[in-house]
């Protein structure tokens, strides 16, 4: 009994300096530069030596001599670093301390700063290199990388890591972004900035198709000069050629069989499967919806068998039951682990590359598109498949992965498009 007496009382007081570090950051944030913070950050972090304050040294002492610090000072350094970025995104101007931060500690753990004898810095130093290498640091640093000034063009980012072009693509935040372990408080950032980034995507498309539709007629009737001189030129704001994007476009806004678009489709099979008798029959109709897409060809060979079984598949003890939301939230996530990646240690994704190579980025999202704007509940699913394949190919370079990036563009069109607040209807 004494103990669980002491213990808790030893947790108490270490929470308690936990409390007085976050404390301490928030009230220099309010009131020093990103340079300032940046140099007492590497002070009390990473040097474990010459902060300022004593008190809030003493702090972190007890906090890295707790006996649940290898457990639990992650978090703390975790949500330190948090503090201090949730008030820099804020600011344009103070935006690219963020990465510089992050780097911080890869960098200053990595060194190891200077040589010491002294028990408390090794200590901290342990739990510093620790920490860079949990699962803490990986989405953080993701996170960082949003806020990198180091945009490349289109030519020099065919060298880069896939991981820096992470920004692009915000419907991956929340899976590349966050954790079991995140806060609530980090949880917001993301999802803020998420919302943030997507809408400035979708503002930049908007313009940039304004700009090329205004541009084509305007062309019918002035020379090249004088259209020149009327619009202020929009960049293309994907990775796609002009080219691939147009066919983007045509895909996901426009009417892909002549009649109807991917929407017009959807609304239509939903209305038809209200009035489905059974399972069975409801993949059978999803059978024919799905094939419609994929080119005769290529179906013929093998897909379209395959795409057959793996629904014959789905639940077949419920084949005689009424269709229900359950049976096809189920039939759907299956689908996308069948056509994209299905294990996320070992990601077998061969189809995935199969389609692509086959049937180009453009359609094979478009399919990807049909199930889910036939079950909106798996669109989370969806992003996660795509995480998964992210998180597995991070470190290769982007020219190595050509047809990730494809796919990972096109996604991002496709669901701007067809689930974001851009209104594209006028190239319909």
């Amino acid at each position: 009994m004494t103990e669980a007496i002491a213990i808790n009382k030893h947790n108490r007081n270490t929470n308690a300096q936990e409390q007085l570090i976050y404390d301490h950051l928030l009230s220099c944030v309010q009131e020093e530069s990103p340079e300032q913070l940046i140099n007492r950050f590497r002070a009390l972090f990473i040097d474990g030596l010459g902060y300022p304050e004593a008190e809030i040294r003493q702090a972190l002492n007890q906090v890295t001599a707790s006996k649940l610090a290898d457990r639990e000072f992650k978090f703390v350094l975790n949500r330190s670093c948090h503090i201090l970025i949730n008030q820099w995104r804020t600011h344009s101007q103070q935006q690219s301390a963020i990465p510089e931060l992050i780097g911080l500690l890869e960098n200053g753990s990595a060194k190891g700063g200077n040589a010491t004898h002294m028990r408390s810095v090794k200590r901290l130093r342990y739990l510093v290199q620790d920490f860079v290498n949990s699962e803490q640091y990986l989405t953080l640093s993701r996170l960082a990388q949003v806020f990198s000034e180091t945009a490349q063009s289109k030519k020099e980012s065919s060298q880069q890591p896939l991981g820096k072009l992470i920004r692009r693509y915000p419907y991956l935040y929340a899976h590349c972004m966050l954790s079991e372990e995140s806060t609530y408080e980090q949880q917001q950032t993301v999802r803020q900035v998420q919302s943030e980034v997507q809408g400035k995507f979708e503002r930049d498309l908007s313009q940039y198709v304004t700009y090329q539709v205004r541009r084509s007629k305007l062309t019918r009737e002035h020379s090249a000069q004088a259209v020149q001189r009327i619009l202020k030129p929009q960049p293309n704001p994907t990775l796609l050629s002009d080219r691939e994007l147009v066919d983007a476009l045509k895909q996901f806004v426009g009417k892909v069989d002549g009649q109807y678009t991917h929407r017009d489709l959807a609304q239509r099979f939903l209305a038809q499967t209200t009035q489905t008798k059974s399972f069975a029959v409801y993949k059978d109709d999803l059978y024919e919806y799905l094939t419609s897409s994929i080119d005769p060809e290529y179906g013929k060979r093998k897909f379209n068998n395959l795409l057959y079984a793996q629904l014959k598949e789905t639940i077949p003890q419920s084949n005689s039951q009424k269709l229900s939301d359950f049976l096809i939230v189920r039939t759907c996530s299956q689908l996308l682990n069948f056509l994209v990646v299905e294990n996320r240690d070992r990601p077998n994704h061969y189809r995935f590359i199969d389609l692509i190579s086959n049937n180009g980025a453009a359609m094979t999202i478009g399919l990807l598109l049909k199930i889910v704007l036939i079950c909106r509940k798996v669109k989370p699913f969806l992003e996660k498949r795509l995480a998964i394949l992210y998180n597995h190919y991070e470190s290769s370079t982007t020219d190595a992965v050509q047809w990730l990036v494809q796919a990972l563009e096109n996604m991002n069109i496709a669901l701007s498009t067809n689930f974001g607040s851009i209104d594209l209807s006028f190239l319909v």
